[in-house]
């Protein structure tokens, strides 16, 4: 009886030692924080420069947009003078 015992707790602290050989130190949670505050920073900046690009292709829509609608008032205009033309006649 005492045997099984000894076996049965010899597999535990075997167990247990490799249990804490998979366990993170110290050292290990600290370079996590840097790597995630790092990862963070960068993260960051990406988000900064995607947002300038989006923001300059609205505003470069909007300029375009613009300039459609005063070419589309134009054509209108010089419809309206070609009908006007036309009557005349």
């Amino acid at each position: 009886m005492e045997e099984k015992v000894f076996d049965l707790l010899e597999k535990l602290y075997i167990q247990m030692q490799q249990i804490e050989s998979k366990m993170a130190t110290k050292d290990d949670i600290k370079r996590l924080e840097n790597n995630m505050m790092r990862m963070e920073n960068e993260l960051k900046n990406d988000v900064k420069a995607l947002y300038d690009g989006y923001k300059q292709s609205i505003e470069g829509i909007n300029e375009l947009k613009e300039k459609v609608d005063k070419l589309n008032d134009k054509v209108e205009n010089q419809e309206i003078k070609l009908q006007v033309l036309k009557t005349a006649k």
